[in-house]
């Protein structure tokens, strides 16, 4: 049997959008012979060891006292530990630099084959969770993604456009495999938009408060949409405490506190019952090098198209890959408020174009990106990396 260690500094599970793709990769896998080990960070409440999806865990303890760094250094370093004391592996399958790298140097030592999976790459990413973050060290960050790009047998990605950034990094691009992430369509049926007579419409967004994601710009547009329609706007997710006060701060400025209400993350099992009870969803990710140049695939997007609910999103290359223009969703210009409060409106006073968008986009999300597709085309990645 092929043994394979798949390591990933993200807790699993978590309600957070990696620990999806993380657990649905390891049934894929699991379901065609593979045995995995998956190593993680504890987050001091899930076991140490634990099984998940036929696959073994181990979770590393993390000394919360510590930076995201720090952490992030011993968390390679427990990986490493074990790499050295378990027996022989196949395929080690990383998420990160943090182990991936380390990884990568002893391969031919150990006799395994490397898949480096790319979904956001720190030099990237940091800087917009930590910005006190020096440019050098970001800088010495990417040079670690670059080597280990080069030294990985294989390497997958969710998007064009983050295989686009990889390329351009240096890396040939046909050694990289697009995988877009999916949805479960049983997790999230579809089911009839709400009826909006004589009730206040909802606007949902759920996922992550990082800046990238353009939450910002969709507090902005929710004035320009009250001075024509009321509506509530429900933001679900998980955030650290300067994105919240950011985002507390806009609201207040704005004095549309009456209109918004801000939640923690849900586990995942409850998005799919927040879904139905909007009547739009909204993914306003934002102009930057986040989504512009390394790209990313979101899941939410995926969930909102499934369970059939009118989706309004910014006009990006990522989005472009997911949703056709005005027929699945319509698509604002990135970082306009206005442009977003007008096509709000647009949904809000046609019933039949909401209609028409969400039956289009639920009928995609269950026939072209399915978890179910992912798994496909990870297990040929393996094919072709053990051939």
């Amino acid at each position: 049997m092929t043994r394979v260690l798949y390591s990933a500094f993200d807790v699993v599970p978590s309600p957070k959008g990696a620990s999806t793709h993380i657990l649905h990769n390891l049934c894929g896998l699991v379901e065609r012979g593979y045995e995995v080990h998956l190593i993680t960070p504890s987050d001091g409440v899930l076991p140490l060891d634990d099984s998940i999806e036929g696959a073994r865990v181990t979770r590393v303890a993390q000394d919360m006292s510590q930076n995201f760094l720090a952490r992030a250094a011993d968390f390679g370093r427990a990986v490493m530990r074990h790499i050295a004391l378990a027996p022989r592996y196949d395929v080690v399958h990383y998420r990160s630099v943090w182990c991936g790298l380390p990884l990568a140097q002893v391969r031919h030592q150990h006799g395994y084959k490397t898949l480096f999976e790319v979904n956001g790459l720190p030099s990237v990413e940091l800087k917009y969770h930590y910005p006190s973050l020096e440019p050098e060290l970001l800088m010495k960050i990417k040079e670690q993604e670059i080597a280990t790009l080069h030294l990985s047998d294989a390497v997958i990605c969710p998007s064009r456009v983050t295989r686009d950034y990889i390329a351009s990094l240096g890396l040939d691009p046909k050694r990289v495999t697009v995988i877009p992430n999916g949805v479960s369509p049983s997790d999230f049926p579809s089911s009839p938009l709400p009826d909006r007579t004589g009730r206040v419409p909802t606007l949902l967004y759920i996922g992550t408060l990082a800046d990238w994601q353009g939450l910002d710009v969709l507090i902005k547009a929710l004035p320009k949409i009250l001075e024509k329609r009321e509506v509530k706007l429900q933001i679900v997710g998980r955030g650290r405490s300067r994105q919240r006060k950011l985002l507390a701060k806009y609201i207040r400025k704005l004095g549309i506190e009456a209109n918004v209400l801000i939640q923690p993350a849900v586990p995942h099992h409850e998005v799919s019952a927040l879904i139905a009870s909007a009547d739009i969803c909204v993914a306003p990710l934002g102009l930057n090098d986040r989504n512009v140049t390394q790209g990313a695939c979101p899941i939410k997007v995926l969930e909102y198209m499934a369970a059939a609910r009118p989706l309004l999103a910014s006009n990006m290359p990522i989005v472009r890959e997911l949703v056709r223009e005005d027929v699945d969703a319509l698509l604002f210009s990135p970082n306009d408020p206005d442009d977003l409060a007008r096509q709000t409106l647009a949904l809000l006073a046609d019933f039949d174009l909401s209609k028409r968008l969400s039956e289009s986009a639920s009928a995609r999300a269950r026939t072209k990106f399915t978890w179910h597709e992912s798994q496909k085309k990870l297990a040929k990645a393996y094919e072709k990396l053990l051939a």
